[in-house]
């Protein structure tokens, strides 16, 4: 996939001057170094030519500016943990990893800020600000090894979401460095700014097409008290959704609100050998937050409102070992998803959470007429659903089929008012149906701005656009 570029590979000269840059133990040119930042979590492999470590945002600056100079691709990487290839270096070049800029350079207790390197894992922010009794909310499933920059980068969510919001609610500013090797600051450290356009929020979820995140400042509240959990099967992901909406309107905003339809649960229950209930059509996993009073009454709601609405089952968690318990069935989907093939088309779409019966109807509706396995899990609370078509890789017939499913899924979620990315992003893997969702005036917007910030196309080629 590389572009006319790709007829003066890195030259002997310019690898010497990425090499004084970064220096030699930072620069990987050998095969066996750079397979390992070919992939992500989408499959795919592209090798790069060289992959370099810069240890600052001077360093970061001085590569893009020597790459803007010979007209070399770079592509920015955090962790590789991507569901959608917008860290692979699909027409080579350089691989710039930001894992040695991880250091969490402040946290501010009495602003309720940090500032932090874009190598720094999501996870272990987390633990370091929960010990000084602070919370960051955005909670990518990948949070035990994605990085914040890589989070900014793809606008991260998680099943947090439904209460907090997801990543670019607490971004207050960055420090950006350019295709061109110039270095910007946006945004601001304080709860209001309106000076001029919002340039954080454009640079966030842009995955890594219009500049290099080199310091973020992020905004934290304070830790909750305390959180519980409960478990609620249901006949019919239909009354699972109904109870979703219930909750909503009743005034309860849970922390989590998350869904497994029925042939995830019969996965998980086989993988783990737990006791899920595997004739329930869907069940939903609620955790609700605040001080102590706040949640045992929350719960409480809960446990009438489930009823209500035609639970069929509703297990409560009282300690710690049985929250985690029920939450294992949840984190357990990924791996069990194996037991149905070796091959999945994995997507990630939203829509109104009313909408959420509507949609798994239809999946539903496409198993039948395909003869797919098809699995759909997610944050309910948001709408964002999770779809899981297994497939055996060498039967064409089957990946064909595979991909018109993930077509007809996708109409029909824009038919609902909702949309084909809910966090996952675009980057090589969805660039084809884009254009479903962004019409042509707006999609040629969005290629000025990204020509205006790169004219010369070299930072993270290849990504978002077709």
């Amino acid at each position: 996939m590389r572009s006319e570029f790709d007829k003066n590979l890195i030259s002997n000269d310019t690898l010497r001057k990425l090499i004084d840059i970064c220096g030699e133990k930072n620069c990987a040119c050998k095969k066996e170094e750079l397979v390992c930042y070919g992939y992500d979590a989408t499959k795919k492999h592209f090798m790069p030519d060289v992959v370099i470590f810069p240890n600052n945002s001077g360093e970061v600056a001085a590569v893009m500016r020597l790459a803007n100079e010979k007209k070399i691709f770079v592509t920015p990487r955090g962790a590789g943990s991507g569901m959608t290839g917008g860290a692979l270096p699909v027409c080579g070049g350089v691989v710039m990893s930001l894992a040695r800029l991880n250091r969490i350079i402040n946290i501010d207790a009495d602003n309720l800020t940090a500032e932090v390197e874009p190598g720094v894992v999501t996870g272990v922010f987390h633990k370091t600000v929960e010990k000084k009794g602070l919370f960051y909310p955005p909670d990518p499933a990948s949070s035990a090894f994605s990085t914040i920059g890589g989070n900014v980068a793809e606008c991260s969510g998680g099943p947090r979401a439904v209460k907090y919001g997801v990543t670019r609610d607490y971004i207050l500013g960055l420090e950006v460095v350019l295709p061109n090797g110039n270095v910007i600051n946006t945004g601001v450290r304080t709860a209001k700014g309106v000076v001029g356009y919002d340039l954080t929020r454009l640079i966030v979820g842009s995955e890594g097409t219009l500049g290099v995140a080199t310091r973020i400042i992020l905004k934290l509240l304070p830790l909750p008290a305390s959180k519980k959990t409960i478990m609620a099967t249901f006949n019919t992901m239909e009354k699972a959704s109904q109870t979703v909406s219930a909750i909503i309107k009743s005034g309860i905003i849970p922390r989590k609100i998350e869904y497994m339809d029925n042939a995830a649960i019969t996965c998980v229950a086989n993988f783990t050998n737990t006791d899920l209930d595997t004739k329930a059509g869907a069940l939903l996993l609620i955790e609700v937050d605040g001080s102590e009073y706040e949640t045992e009454q929350q719960i409480k709601r809960l446990n009438i409102l489930c009823r209500d609405t035609g639970a069929k089952e509703i297990k409560n968690a009282a300690t710690k070992d049985e929250e985690a318990a029920l939450w294992k069935a949840r984190r357990s989907i990924s791996p069990a998803l194996f037991k149905y093939g070796s091959f999945k088309i994995n997507e990630d779409i939203a829509v109104p959470r009313s909408k959420i019966p509507d949609m798994t109807n239809k999946i539903e509706a496409l198993k039948k007429e395909t003869g797919l396995m098809i699995i759909t899990f997610g944050h309910a609370g948001d709408g964002n659903i999770h779809i899981n078509i297994m497939l055996d890789k060498d039967n064409k017939k089957e990946l064909e089929k595979g991909k018109k499913a993930v077509e007809d899924i996708l109409d029909y979620a824009l038919k609902l008012g909702g949309t084909i990315s809910g966090e996952h992003g675009i980057g090589i893997t969805k660039s084809v149906y884009m254009p479903k969702e962004i019409k042509e005036v707006e999609l040629n917007l969005m290629k000025k701005i990204k020509r205006v910030f790169d004219p010369n196309g070299i930072l993270n080629p290849g990504k978002i656009f077709v």
